[in-house]
C-alpha cells in the first residue's frame, strides 16, 4: 500500500505541474503534444481511488496552487450482475491490460472481488457540501451532483450522463459516389451516379444480413443515422425496416431512419459547387491558406472543421448514449472528426484520415479504447478513386 500512495503521490505531483505550466500562451497551432490539444479550457483527470474524506482533503490542499476547479467523480454500481460483467470485460476478457493475463478467469475474478471487498472497508461516500462532485449510480441509472456550476463543469457532468458500459458496435459509411464526386466538385446535395446507387443496393444487403440479426440470426434492434443530404438519404434507401420486438418488449421498427442536419457535410461558403482548381483559379489567396491550416481554415460564409467539431459534439453525446449498434451513413469530413473522436485522435489529426467512399467503417468501443475494422462493400469503378481529394 505505501508503494501504491508514493506511485500516487508521484503521479498528483506530474499533474499539478502540468497545470501549472499549461497557459493560453503554450496552445500554439504548431504544439503537436496531444495534451495541449485545444483551446476550449485545460482538463486533466487523476484517476485513482480516493475513497476517503481525509484523501480528498488531501487532494485539494495539493492542488491548490494551481487555482483549478477540482470535481470529484464517483462511480457507485449494487448490481453484482454489473459487476462481473465489469470486471470480465475490463480486466479479464482484454488484451490491453496485464492484471490478469495467463490467470484463471474464475481466479481472477476472485482476485478482483478482494480487492473491492478490502476498499470498502474505509470507503467513504461523497458527502462533502464545500466539494465539487458528481455521483453515478448504476452506470449511470441515477446520477446525482453538488456545487456544479460553470462552463466546464456542465459539460462534464452532461458527458456523463450519456456514457454507459453496455457493449454496441458503430457503423460508419459514406454516401455512395455522387455525381458532384465523379466531378470533383465541393458540397452541393446531388444525386448518386449509377456506381453509388450499386453501392446502396449492397450497403442494404450488408447491413440486414450484418447489422440487423444476432449471431444466432434472430432480430436485433438498431439505428440508421444519415445527414439531411440527398445522397446519404438515397445510400440508405434499400435498409429494409422491419417490425421487430424491441428491447423493453414493445414494437421497434428496426432501422428507422433519422436524418441530422448537423451530419451534414461541412460547407464550403463561396466555393460550394466548385472544384479544387477552380477554387485555386478563382480564390488563389483562399486556396494557399487553406493549404496552411486546413483544419482551422473556414471557406468565405462557410464552416471550418472547429465549426463541424462544435456542431458534431451533441451527435458525439447522443452516440454514447444509445445501447443499439448505429449505422451512420454521412460525408468525409463528417465521418473523420466522429472517427477521431472515438478513437481518440488529437483533434488537429482528423483531417488526414482516410474515409473511403463503398467501405464500411466499424468501431467497438471498449474499456481501452476502439476496436477498428474496415470491410470494402463494393469495389471502386476502374480508373476512378475510393478515396478522392475533397474537404
Amino acid at each position: 500500500m505505501r508503494i501504491r500512495r508514493k506511485a500516487s503521490e508521484l503521479a498528483l505531483a506530474d499533474l499539478t505541474r502540468w497545470m501549472l505550466n499549461v497557459s493560453p500562451h503554450r496552445l500554439e497551432p504548431a504544439m503537436d503534444d496531444l495534451f495541449l490539444s485545444g483551446d476550449f479550457g485545460c482538463v486533466a483527470i487523476f484517476d485513482a481511488t480516493n475513497s476517503t474524506q481525509e484523501r480528498r482533503a488531501w487532494i485539494v490542499e495539493q492542488l491548490r496552487p494551481t487555482g483549478a476547479k477540482i470535481i470529484f467523480i464517483e462511480s457507485i454500481c449494487n448490481d453484482e450482475k454489473r459487476i462481473l460483467e465489469n470486471i470480465m470485460n475490463s480486466k479479464v476478457d482484454t488484451k490491453a491490460t496485464k492484471d490478469y493475463r495467463g490467470v484463471d478467469v474464475s481466479t481472477a475474478v476472485s482476485d478482483f472481488q478482494e480487492r473491492i471487498a478490502k476498499y470498502a472497508e474505509v470507503y467513504e461516500t461523497l458527502t462533502e457540501k464545500d466539494l465539487i462532485w458528481i455521483k453515478l449510480i448504476d452506470g449511470g441509472r441515477e446520477m446525482s451532483m453538488n456545487n456544479i456550476r460553470g462552463f466546464l463543469p456542465s459539460r462534464i457532468a452532461q458527458f456523463l450522463i450519456n456514457l454507459h458500459v453496455q457493449q454496441r458496435t458503430i457503423y460508419l459509411s459514406r454516401h455512395g459516389q455522387s455525381e458532384y464526386n465523379r466531378l470533383g466538385k465541393l458540397g452541393g446535395d446531388s444525386d448518386l451516379t449509377k456506381h453509388g446507387h450499386d453501392y446502396a443496393i449492397e450497403l442494404g444487403k450488408w447491413v440486414e444480413e450484418n447489422v440487423m440479426v444476432h449471431p444466432d440470426g434472430t432480430p436485433r434492434p438498431a439505428r440508421l443515422w444519415t445527414s439531411s443530404l440527398l445522397r446519404t438519404r438515397q445510400t440508405a434507401k434499400h435498409i429494409p425496416h422491419p417490425k421487430i420486438d424491441g428491447p423493453n418488449g414493445q414494437e421497434w421498427i428496426n432501422m428507422r431512419l433519422k436524418s441530422f442536419r448537423n451530419l451534414d457535410e461541412i460547407y464550403a461558403g463561396v466555393c460550394d459547387g466548385l472544384t479544387n482548381e477552380e477554387v485555386i483559379e478563382q480564390f488563389p489567396e483562399e486556396a494557399a491558406q487553406r493549404a496552411k491550416d486546413k483544419f482551422r481554415y473556414r471557406y468565405p460564409r462557410g464552416e471550418s472543421y472547429t465549426d463541424l467539431i462544435a456542431r458534431l459534439e451533441p451527435i458525439a453525446h447522443e452516440i454514447e448514449r444509445l445501447r443499439e449498434p448505429v449505422v451512420i451513413i454521412a460525408h468525409q469530413a463528417i465521418l473523420r472528426v466522429l472517427y477521431a473522436y472515438f478513437m481518440g485522435y488529437p483533434r488537429e489529426q482528423c483531417i488526414g484520415v482516410s474515409v473511403p467512399l463503398n467501405t464500411v467503417i466499424q468501431l467497438t468501443p471498449t474499456s481501452f479504447g476502439c476496436e477498428e475494422l474496415r470491410i470494402r462493400v463494393l469495389d471502386r469503378p476502374e480508373g476512378e478513386q475510393l478515396d478522392p481529394a475533397s474537404h
